[in-house]
């Protein structure tokens, strides 16, 4: 008697291989059995020849952000996804400074949390460098000195000491952004001992995306540990469809080289982010507070104002504002920067300066610049996998998040895959599944196989449709028709079946 038995599937497991169909049996959380099977089962599921693949593992999350607010993490389950990695782009939720509101004193303690939670999705995390920056220095700009190095260093191995997969920068963001190579090459030696990896958001990702890349690959090469690139895109229209081919060719040759390098990346020509990752670098030295007073300041606002006008020539119509915290500004959601500029009977350098410091540096953004072309080319490489940079949310989230929080997933099959025809459906599903169980060394996750954990997706592949977009991106995708997570259904036909049983990862446990 087993827990559970789905018939009549197409199983793509996850490993690349064709889809063959069998009958699978889950007990006690695990695949129990794959074949013709016979036998009964508590509950027993007819596929109906639809597509069962391993659960999607989405590599680059923020739900650190979010998962204890949101433990049920609908955007994630009602696109199929059963496993997370957050702590992305240097930001982690702990360890954080001592006095910090919104942060954990710890790796530890935020894990303990999250399962005491006990959200609807497996968890994993990176440490962020930001955070650890910010615990042993503080937000300034300066160099670390060698103690401070060495507390930064002592902070990462206590997060990989609780599990931790690896370390994460975000180079455009402060603290992280003031590091040069070499410290950064140093705390990612800290991982090295444990097996994690590095993975960063560039220094540059527009212009400076090439010189960017030869640093990430320097800094995993003489820190000895493998790379992440997180999100690979190309974000300066006149390089579209020229440095993405420099970019892969660096990539690929660095793997010909012997260094473990793969990509991350959303299908969206949109990036979303903070608004204020518009204000220069030199503004946010001392932190968020010292941001702030700096834009009161007449003389300084200016000059923060004139090299926005500089930088943003052209593109300010590329800017939206997907959230805001104050009930005021409610109607700046899904606005252009110059709509709300031409509201409020400003320029749109100094509107957004009024944006920032009216929500105290709480607001988002969602920025045009990438093309459909770099996107297909950097998709097809065998060494990117599907991530969304996205977070745990629910169907009801305010204002215009974006959508690859909710649709990511879907839209690589549906899109891509069905209607572009970049790759087969098992590639794709590989992408999704055992390439990122491979690049998290996770064991039992990731691939269709007997005694792996039962997370597991089963789809109507023609029906598969991404609905979330920058309109009404707060929508379950169409075609899912089944979330298992650890054995247990957590989603059908588009609706969260309330089950939590998620499980916090951690590094070499599976």
């Amino acid at each position: 008697m087993y827990d559970l038995m789905i018939r009549n599937a197409r199983i793509v497991d996850g490993t690349g291989a064709p889809w063959y169909r069998a009958d699978i049996a889950v007990e006690g959380g695990k695949i129990a059995a794959i074949g013709k099977l016979s036998g009964e089962a508590r509950e027993t599921v007819d596929a109906a020849d639809h597509y069962l693949a391993p659960g999607f593992i989405d590599i680059h999350s923020h739900s650190d952000d979010s998962i204890l607010a949101c433990p049920a993490a609908e955007s994630r389950i009602l696109q199929g996804v059963t496993t997370e990695i957050a702590g992305n782009c240097g930001a982690s939720a702990g360890p954080a400074p001592e006095g910090k509101k919104d942060g954990w004193p710890g790796m530890g303690a935020f894990l303990s949390a999250v399962e005491a939670a006990a959200p609807s999705v497996n968890l994993g995390m990176l440490v962020g460098h930001g955070a650890v920056r910010a615990c042993a220095m503080g937000y300034g700009s300066e160099k670390p000195t060698p103690a401070q190095l060495q507390r930064m260093r002592a902070l990462i191995a206590e997060a990989m000491e609780v599990g931790a997969f690896g370390i994460s920068s975000g180079l455009i963001y402060p603290p992280s952004s003031y590091a040069d190579t070499e410290e950064l090459i140093e705390v990612a030696k800290a991982v090295a001992p444990y097996g994690g990896y590095y993975a960063t958001h560039m220094r540059g990702e527009g212009r400076t995306v090439v010189k960017a890349t030869e640093e990430a690959i320097r800094i995993a090469r003489e820190a000895r540990v493998p790379l992440q690139v997180s999100h690979h895109k190309v974000t300066y229209k006149p390089d579209w469809q020229v440095s993405c081919f420099t970019t892969t060719a660096m990539i690929e040759r660095a793997r010909r080289e012997g260094l473990e390098v793969f990509c991350d990346q959303y299908p969206y020509r949109a990036s979303a982010t903070t608004l204020s990752v518009n204000i220069p670098e030199w503004a946010f030295d001392g932190g968020v507070p010292a941001l702030l007073e700096r834009l009161k300041n007449p003389e300084l606002r200016a000059r923060v104002r004139d090299e926005m006008e500089a930088s943003h020539h052209g593109r300010w119509g590329d800017l939206f504002v997907s959230y805001v915290t104050t009930e005021e500004n409610q109607w700046m959601a899904g606005r252009s920067i110059p709509e709300i500029a031409e509201r409020m009977g400003e320029e749109p350098a100094d509107a957004l300066i009024d944006i920032v410091i009216a929500e105290n540096d709480r607001v988002g953004e969602i920025s045009f610049g990438m093309c459909e072309e770099d996107i297909e080319h950097i998709m097809s490489k065998p060494y990117v996998m599907t991530g969304s940079d996205g977070g745990a949310m629910p169907l009801d989230e305010p204002g215009k998040p974006h959508p690859r929080n909710y649709g990511t997933f879907v839209r690589v099959l549906a899109h891509y895959c069905r209607e572009r025809k970049l790759f087969s459906l098992e590639t794709a599903v590989h992408k999704m599944t055992g390439l990122p169980a491979a690049r998290l060394r996770l064991s039992e996750r990731g691939t269709i196989k007997k005694g792996m954990w039962a997370d597991l997706v089963l789809f109507d592949f023609e029906a598969l449709r991404d609905t979330p977009d920058f309109t009404n991106p707060q929508q379950a995708c169409e075609g899912i028709l089944k979330v298992y997570v650890n054995g247990v259904l957590t989603a059908e036909n588009g609706r969260h079946t309330g089950a939590r049983a998620g499980a916090v990862l951690r590094r070499a446990c599976g």
